[in-house]
C-alpha cells in the first residue's frame, strides 16, 4: 500500500522554491555585501564631517 500524497503541499513547496530562487537571483544581481554597505556609510560620514569642518560661523563679527 502506498502513502497518500497531498498535491497542495507539493504545489506550495514548488512555489516557495521558485520564489526563493528568484530572491537569490535578485540578491546576486542587485544586492550589496555588508562590507560594501559599511564602507559606503563610512564614506558618507567622512564627507559630512569634512563639509561641516569647512562651515563658517554665522555669528562672526562683520568688518
Amino acid at each position: 500500500m502506498s502513502n497518500v500524497t497531498n498535491l497542495n503541499r507539493f504545489r506550495k513547496d514548488r512555489a516557495r522554491a521558485a520564489k526563493r530562487a528568484q530572491g537569490d537571483a535578485n540578491a546576486v544581481k542587485f544586492g550589496r555585501t555588508g562590507g560594501e554597505r559599511a564602507a559606503e556609510k563610512a564614506e558618507a560620514e567622512k564627507a559630512r564631517r569634512a563639509l561641516d569642518g569647512h562651515r563658517r560661523d554665522d555669528d562672526s563679527p562683520k568688518g
